[in-house]
This record gives C-alpha cells, structure tokens and sequence, in this order.
C-alpha cells in the first residue's frame, strides 16, 4: 500500500508475485508496473463524409477514446508509469497533435452528428492527458517532487517546445487561462524550455526566409551571409508555380501564424525571448514582401472559385494574425510596463518608439497595424505616462502613419492624432489599455478587390455607434468559432444574433448560454441555415474589350477558324505542294472563258439598211458623213521630186550590166561582209578566251606604249646545264639577283635587326 504524503518518487510499493503468494517490493515509477495496452495512432475525419470511411473512423476513434479513458481513470501512480513507459500513448498523442483539425482545415465534422461527437470526445480526452501530465501535484497525497517532475518531463520528451504550440493552437480557444497555469508551471518547474524555446525562434525565422524563397524573392536580411546561387533566378514565383504549391505554402504560413499568434497569447512571458531574436523586425518586414505578392497571385491567377475563396480566407487570417503578433510583443515588452509605472519605464518608451520608427519603411504593415490598433492611442498613452516625450518624435511619426495610409490608397475612418479626441488625455492608463486589447478596429482591404465574390466586407455598428466593417475571413471566423462551442446552431442564426451584438463573439456565447437573447432574435429557429449569396454578374458579361465579337473572340463564337490559330512559326508549304495548287488556274478559268467566242466571218445583207439592229453592230449609218471625194485616188497624182526617190533606195548596177573586174570585186566585197556577219554572229555567243586574250594583250601593249613604258628584258637566271658553261647574260643576270633580292621577301632580317637595334628597339 502506498504511504501518504510521500512524493511519487520516493515511494515504493509491494506487489505479489506468482501464485504462490511471494511478495516483492518495486519503486511506484517501474517499467513492470505498466499496463500492457496498444494505444492506436489518430486518423482524421474524413472529408467527403463517405459512409464507409465514416464507419471506420467511428470505430478507430471508439478504440482511442476508450483508451484514453482508461489512462484517465488511472490512480496517480499507475497514470505515471503509463505515461513515462508507454510509448504507444507518446505516439497516439503526437499523431493527435499533427492530424486534428484546426480551425480553418476543411473537416467531415458537418456530414455527421456522430462523427462530431466522436472527435468532440477524443480531443476532450487528450486535452485532460495533456494537463494532467503538466501537473505534478494532484492533492496532498498524490504528487511527485518539483525536481523529479522537471527531470521526467524533460529526459522523457512528454513536453517540447513544438507539442506545447500544438496544444496552444488546438485547445488556446476557451482554456486560455487552464492552458496558461499549465504552460507556466511547465516553465517555471524546468526552466530548461527556456533555452529550447531561444533555441527554436531562429527555426521560426527560418520558416519566413523559406516562404520568400518559394515565392521567388530575395530575403533583405537572410542572416546567413551566403552568396545568391547561380540558379535562384530559375526558381518559381507565386504567379508561375503550380495551384498545389501555392496551396501548400499558404496553408504553411497561416499555420505558422496562427501557432505563434496562439502561443504567446496564451502564454506572454514568452514575448522578451521573442524581442531578443529581433523577431518583430523580421515579421514586418515579411509581412511587407509576402503577403502582397500572394495576394496578387490569388486575385490574378485563374482559379476555381471554391479554391480561391479559400486561399484568400487564409491569407487575410494570417494577416490578422501577424498583426496581432506584433501588438502582442509591443503590449507584453513595452505597454504593459509602462501601464504598471515600473523603473525602466523609459526605456520602455523609448523601445516602443524605436519599433515604430522601424515600422515606417514597410508601408502595407504600417498600416494594417494602425487599422487595427491605433499607433495615435499608443502615443497618447506614452504623454500621459511620460510628460517630457519629444513631441517633434511623435509628430514624425504620425505623418509616417498618414504617409503609410496614403500609398497603401487606403481610407481612414477616424482622425490620426495624438490629440485627436478630447477625451483620450482624461482616460486612465488602464481604460486605455483595454480598448487597445479589444482593438481599434479590424483588419480588413476594404478598397482592394477582393480575390473571390465572398470575400466581402459586412458592416456593423462599434460601441460608440460608428459603423464599421468585419472582413469575410474575420466574418468566417467569428462563425467557426461559435460553432466549435455550440454546433447546435445553424450558420443564419449565429450571424443574426452577431449582428445583434456588434459581431461580439463573446457577447453571443454568454447570451445564448444563459438564455438572455432579445425577442426578434429568440423568436427565430436556431439551426437556420445561413442565407445564399446573391450570384454576382459573371465578369465576362460587363467587360468591355476592343477585341469583342471579332473572329478570335472564344467567350462569344461557338466555334473558331482553327486553321488560322497556330502555336511557335508557322510552317510554310513545301514547293511540290505550291507547284500542285492550280487554284489560280480556276481563278482566271471564268476571264479567259469570255475569249472562246471567236466570229472569223460576218454575214452581211445586201441592203444593211434593212436591219439596223444586227447582232454584231458592224453597221452604223452616218448621215452626216461627206463622200464627195470618195472617187478620187489619193496620191496617185503627187509630184515626188528626184532626191526623195534616190534617198528612200541606193541605186544598184543590175549585175547583168556589171563588167567583168567590178562584178568580181562586189562578189569579193559580199562574201567577205557575209563572212563577217556569220563570224560575229558566231561567236556573240560565246568567244574563243584564246582569242579574247591576244586582243587584251595587244591593248596592254599599245597603252604601256602611249606611256612610254619599256618591259624589262628577259631573264637568263636558269642557264643552261651545269658542266658546260653559262653565257654572259645568264652570268650577270644571276650577279644583279644576288645584289638585289634582299629587297623583297624575308631576305634582309639581318639589316632589319640591326636597324632596330640601332633605334634602340631591341636591348643589346
């Protein structure tokens, strides 16, 4: 039996062995005294609600929360050696914390009542083995030694930095202040996690980099001091990279920010480990790079509508949550501080102008920030707690913020000013804060287009009666929110009663629990189901293009010229396709067929006056035409004078009357001129070169003549052969080429040598 008030440690236990009664003594934390139980890993619903796949996620889960039940009933002895020995349960919990669904995952919770019962108990289940194994004191009986527990729950791995964000995101909502004693007994009882949590910021920062480098850009301050790698520019962008990647990367930084976001908002000492890696900086300026280029792509890319609506609610919860992040380091490190009046108030002060002085470059944060919680409050409350501030700072700052607000294009829907209300300089540091943790206003891109028809900004009236806006991913939610905690009501009542109570979520969980609802809101059915959307004009209806109704227009022709549209350089037709086209032997077919008609005679009557309208027309009557010289013979009678005969035709001796000599020399005088004209016509053709040679060579001589050139006489260097003596020609041809050849050729290198070297050009 175990003694009481002894730690779980120190205790021992006696135990029988065998059936013969014998008894042996073991510590209360034994690997014998752990229970042979196989815990089964988690599945998730599924999500097409299939009733296969639902029988047998239903009977899988049965198995674990039966399990888990059973660890739960444990005495406290036997829970910890299950729990330090088991390592079934680790891996069944771990599973837990990878599979569930969180908030904005599509699940098959809707398609069946029991299928949300069931994971409804599980993550109950898991949630009291989590704090249960985070506490090691039960009672006054059962605990176990600080010390000890720090050592088990560290050695053991039943706590990480990575499973405590996992518990943070799935159960923050609703257990915030359990999940905190939890988080801060862990903490406190193995500052260990500390290090591992300083140790774990700089993966966190990582993951940043890694986003910018699978969107395609450049990282400012990547920390690593690498050089860019020659195939970076070959990496995809968010406009060309395929739909699933785009899906896996925005669903990897709304899970990112959501954790972080859960994690010190349930646990805020964390926050001075944050500041220390300079984390605020680097998600602004993440911020900045990443989340416009994503939205860009969203809006712009072709996507189906489903899909695109669900990206977009992504991305406008993960920037939500990256600006609340950053109120939450400057609320925990900076605000809180100088509310609780503490010694280093000023630097405080200073800190949290120095962060927003870094905000002022990146424009898109900056403003989103101030839209949701206004930078003018925060300023206010540093005069209020610190008169002797540097009212030229503060000025600086605030222009920044309108500078930031006017080339994001955005609207502001109250004054940007220190002392903008009159109010503001009576309200106490504690009012001032509450407002700003409630938040001044919603995040939202009230003038940006949105990415999908849903995404639509729905207004509301605040506290003070202004009307503000609730952005459809806030909208979605608040409703996912509610239905978590109260899945009996329908998606149309939860949106009236949100529009009752100024999309106070709070307000309408504690009103519908206590049964304090108004009478047009009680009077309606609770599972009414939310209201379809009205179909907005498809964007092919209004568009107006220069290209409309032309015949390449596919949005308003059933069928196109394919023939017309190719890919890359057309191909031409090859030259026998050409040579076979006789098209335009049928063109001209109908021209030429106006030729066939051919009249070679006319037949004509022998009184053409009696038929006037001949077919031919070859008869046309002039009465006006003069016939009185039609008898008379044109040119017979003229006087051609003597020179005119004998211009128009030489005379010519007939050669009856030519004497013997005269007639051979014209016979002569012939043939030589019909010789000539054979041989020109002979050769016009083509010419003898030989011949074409001779006469250039005749030209050449008659010019060089003109000029007066002599051609150097001929050469007798070759001689005759050796043994029987040269002549003198050949003897003082060969002496004048000896004296002479070092003037051409490569034959004088020892005068140019020397040359040079008298110049200087070459050292001696």
């Amino acid at each position: 039996m175990a003694c009481a008030k002894v730690p779980l440690d120190e205790l021992h236990v006696t135990e029988p062995i065998g059936a013969q009664g014998q008894e042996r003594t073991l510590p209360a934390l034994h690997p014998d005294r752990k229970e042979e139980r196989c815990f089964l890993s988690y599945k998730p619903p599924p999500e097409d609600g299939t009733p296969a796949l639902t029988e047998e996620f239903l009977e899988h889960a049965q198995f674990i929360s039966e399990d888990l039940d059973w660890l739960l009933a444990l005495p406290h002895d036997k829970f910890w050696c299950q729990v330090v020995f088991d390592e079934s349960l680790q891996r069944c919990l771990d599973s837990y914390l990878r599979h569930a669904p969180r908030g904005l995952d599509p699940s098959g919770l809707s398609s069946s009542p029991a299928v949300a019962d069931m994971q409804r108990n599980i993550h109950r289940s898991v949630f009291m083995v989590f704090l249960r194994m985070a506490t090691h004191k039960e009672s006054k009986e059962h605990f176990i030694t600080p010390e000890v527990f720090a050592e088990i729950i560290y050695n053991n791995y039943l706590f990480d930095i990575p499973k405590i964000l996992d518990v943070c995101v799935l159960f923050g909502k609703g257990n915030s202040q359990l999940l905190h004693k939890m988080i801060e007994n862990i903490f406190t009882q193995q500052p260990s996690y500390y290090g591992d949590l300083n140790e774990t910021i700089p993966s966190i920062i990582q993951v940043f980099d890694t986003i910018l480098q699978m969107c395609g850009i450049q990282s400012e301050d990547t920390g690593t001091g690498q050089p860019l790698k020659l195939n970076a520019n070959k990496r995809h962008t968010t406009m060309t990279m395929p739909e699933e990647e785009l899906a896996d990367l925005v669903l990897y930084m709304c899970d990112t920010c959501t954790t972080i976001h859960s994690f010190l908002d349930i646990f805020p000492e964390a926050c001075t480990s944050f500041k220390e890696h300079n984390f605020l900086n680097r998600l602004s300026s993440f911020y900045e790079m990443a989340v416009p280029d994503l939205e860009k792509a969203v809006k712009k890319r072709n996507f189906d509508k489903s899909f695109q609506e669900d990206m977009w609610r992504r991305i406008s919860h993960s920037r939500k949550k990256m600006v609340e992040i950053a109120h939450l380091l400057l609320q925990h490190t900076c605000l809180q501080p100088i509310l609780e009046g503490t010694e280093s108030m000023a630097s405080c002060v200073d800190d949290l102008l120095q962060n927003f002085t870094a905000f002022l470059p990146e424009k898109r944060f900056l403003a989103d920030y101030d839209e949701q919680f206004s930078i003018a409050d925060d300023i206010s409350l540093l005069q209020q707690a610190f008169p002797h501030l540097d009212d030229t700072r503060t000025s600086y700052l605030l222009q920044g913020v309108e500078s930031a607000w006017e080339c994001v294009g955005k609207q502001r829907s109250f004054p940007s000013s220190a002392n903008h209300s009159a109010g503001a300089k009576s309200m106490t540091g504690r009012d001032l804060a509450a407002s700003q943790k409630e938040g001044a206003g919603v995040l939202g891109d009230r003038d940006e287009l949105r990415g999908a028809e849903a995404m639509t900004d729905v207004p509301h009236k605040g506290d003070n009666g202004a009307v503000c806006t609730v952005s459809a991913g806030e909208l979605e939610s608040l409703l996912t929110h509610i239905r978590d905690l109260l899945p009996d009501l329908g998606e149309g009542f939860i949106l009236a009663c949100l529009e009752e109570y100024g999309y106070n979520s709070e307000l309408v969980i504690n009103n519908v629990l206590e049964d304090k609802l108004p009478p047009s809101i009680d009077k309606l059915d609770r599972a009414m189901a939310r209201p379809a959307k009205k179909e907005l004009p498809s964007v092919l209806s209004t568009r107006s293009n220069a290209f409309d109704d032309d015949e390449f227009d596919v949005f308003n022709r059933e069928r196109l010229d394919m023939s017309r549209i190719w890919k890359g350089r057309r191909e031409r037709e090859s030259v026998r396709a050409t040579l076979e086209d006789k098209q335009h032997i049928e063109e001209q077919r109908a021209r030429y067929q106006a030729y066939q008609t051919v009249v070679d005679e006319i037949p004509v009557e022998n009184d053409p006056l009696r038929d006037r309208d001949d077919a031919f027309g070859t008869y046309d009557y002039d009465d006006e035409y003069d016939d009185t010289y039609d008898v008379n013979q044109i040119g017979a009678n003229d006087l051609d004078e003597e020179d005119e005969l004998l211009n128009r035709r030489p005379f010519t001796i007939p050669q009856v009357l030519r004497r013997g000599k005269q007639a051979r020399e014209d016979v002569a005088d012939e043939e030589e001129e019909e010789d000539e004209n054979e041989t020109v016509k002979k050769d016009q053709f083509v010419q003898d070169p030989a011949v074409l040679r001779e006469r250039a060579e005749a030209r050449r001589a008659a010019m060089q003549s003109r000029k007066g050139y002599r051609p150097p006489p001929a050469s007798h260097v070759e001689g005759g052969p050796r043994g029987r003596g040269q002549t003198q020609d050949t003897v003082l041809d060969r002496r004048r080429k000896e004296a002479n050849k070092s003037r051409g050729a490569n034959h004088n290198r020892r005068t140019m040598a020397d040359r040079k070297r008298n110049k200087g050009m070459i050292p001696s």
